[in-house]
């Protein structure tokens, strides 16, 4: 395999392991959301298990084989109410983004303009849940605000 297919492939799986991150972290926001915001939760927890199964198609396509999601994962702050379940919520988005971003960085053609997307529709969702924007989405864990990988961590 070339070296930029490779580099494409473990972006790739970096992507689905935040994904995995997503839907595990949304069943913890379902569970703690308030009823105004369940329906949301639930558009955005069937939009990352869409995205996951997406990219094992893409892993697959290149000869990899696809990361496992984790039995779970530690979570970055407790989330004991709906307050803690938004915040939870956006920095999955925050984090989903960036590896979404990496994805752009490392793909070409229709893989690029599909990560384009799955970056435009997490800082989408970041904005909803957090009520603001920032100025270049999928780069806050660059800039050193944020722990660098994919998966919620302890």
């Amino acid at each position: 395999m070339s070296e930029e297919k490779d580099r494409e492939l473990r972006a790739l799986q970096a992507a689905l392991a935040a994904e995995h991150a997503a839907v595990y972290g949304y069943g913890i926001v379902g569970g703690r959301i308030g009823d105004g915001q369940r329906t949301e939760a639930r558009t955005a927890y069937d939009a990352h298990r869409a995205r996951r199964d997406a990219l094992v198609r893409e892993v697959k396509d290149l000869g990899g084989r696809p990361v496992a999601a984790s039995a779970g994962y530690a979570l970055p702050f407790q989330v004991p109410d709906s307050a803690a379940a938004v915040r939870l919520a956006a920095e999955l988005e925050d984090r989903v983004a960036g590896v979404y971003a990496d994805l752009v960085r490392a793909a070409d053609g229709g893989r690029r303009a599909l990560a384009a997307e799955a970056l435009r529709e997490a800082a989408v969702r970041a904005v909803r849940w957090r009520g603001e924007s920032v100025a270049f989405p999928g780069l806050a864990e660059r800039a050193g605000t944020a722990p660098p990988s994919a998966a919620p961590t302890a």
